[in-house]
């Protein structure tokens, strides 16, 4: 059975929760505050804590501050609940560490989604870095090449299926594991303060994911999506981290690889800041073409609002592009898909 500690102050809400939590099939401890929910923490070790973050003796950024810092507690999945809605709030308490963030009222399903989705993203965790903690010195000596490195995920890397729409990481999720994409391709976005989705990369396969900083437990800075059913291999950073340190070589690759794609990105941000809507959508286009399919003449198919969220302009202009370039006769529109007829005119728009 597993455990869940609950750190609320007001008696009602905290008794009628635990007894939601009871009634699923969880054992549950009960803290008053935030003191004694530390206390509880580091004593009972939960398998997930639930903390108010407005309350007497210690509120719950303390808390998790405090839990943070002590090695035995600070992978304890943690999930703020709070009246507290202004997104200033929800970001502090996600650059602190927190894996989620409810506001009161909540729904009995939210609580209990959010409980179970936490524990069984540990519970993979858990099994990619038992998967991942073969002892394999001869493999890395041997490393001298990318695609080594790639072959070495495919062999030894925790295997993880997501289906299309599926999160593979949230922005805000600590990060401890680097992906290689298998099959499928991924999306990877960040929120503006207006809640604006802006699609930072595409990535298919036999690309890396989730690079962010080599120390351990940083918070990944956007959310990885599956655009199509996605099939990748993880390895802990610790891993990646002595295999770089013994095989020079595939560092050197490894940082021109990252290079280039810090290239491509300004490349995008100055597509977005001075090219025109015509042009940014052509550009889009092509790049979802090169990405989805093997014939740049093939289906495209992918949502209104991921292209125009890739080209930074507004859907409804992207549509009325898209409109003009069919009239035009540089694509064909079917449905949902999107068919190039005229590569060479497209890519020359300007």
């Amino acid at each position: 059975m597993k455990k869940v500690l609950l750190i609320e102050d007001d008696v009602s809400l905290r008794e009628n929760t635990a007894e939601l939590l009871e009634l699923s099939g969880y054992e549950v401890l009960m803290a008053s505050n935030g003191k004694v929910g530390v206390t509880h923490a580091k004593t009972e070790m939960p398998d997930v804590i639930v903390c108010d973050i407005m309350m007497p003796e210690m509120d719950g950024y303390a808390v998790l501050k405090e839990l943070s810092v002590d090695d035995k507690t600070k992978f304890i999945p943690f999930i703020f609940l709070s009246a507290k809605t202004e997104r200033a709030d929800v970001r502090m308490g996600m650059d602190l560490g927190a894996d989620d963030y409810l506001t009161k009222p909540f729904e009995e399903e939210e609580l209990l989604s959010a409980i179970q989705s936490r524990l069984a993203r540990t519970e993979l965790l858990s099994r990619m870095a038992a998967s991942t903690s073969k002892d394999i010195p001869e493999v890395e000596d041997q490393m001298s090449t990318l695609n080594e490195l790639k072959n070495f995920f495919d062999d030894y890397g925790a295997i993880e299926n997501f289906s299309k729409g599926v999160e593979i990481f949230r922005e805000g999720d600590r990060s401890n594991t680097i992906y290689l994409i298998l099959k499928g391709v991924v999306k990877c976005n960040k929120m503006d303060e207006d809640g604006k989705e802006l699609i930072t990369s595409l990535n298919k396969a036999d690309e890396f994911l989730g690079f962010t900083s080599f120390a351990d437990n940083t918070l990944h800075r956007e959310t990885a999506t599956a655009v199509e059913d996605t099939e990748v291999a993880g390895i802990s950073k610790s891993q990646l981290k002595d295999i770089l340190q013994n095989n020079q070589n595939v560092s050197i690759e490894l940082m021109e690889l990252l290079t280039d794609n810090i290239t491509d990105i300004k490349e995008q941000l100055l597509q977005m800041a001075y090219s025109s809507v015509r042009k940014k959508t052509a550009q889009t286009l092509l790049q979802f073409s090169e990405i989805l399919n093997k014939d740049p003449k093939g289906p495209i198919r992918i949502s209104r609002s991921d292209l125009a969220n890739v080209a930074g302009i507004a859907t409804e202009s992207l549509i009325r592009t898209l409109s003009g370039f069919k009239r035009e006769g540089l694509i064909d529109i079917e449905g949902r898909n999107i068919r190039i007829t005229d590569l060479d005119a497209l890519e020359h728009v300007v």
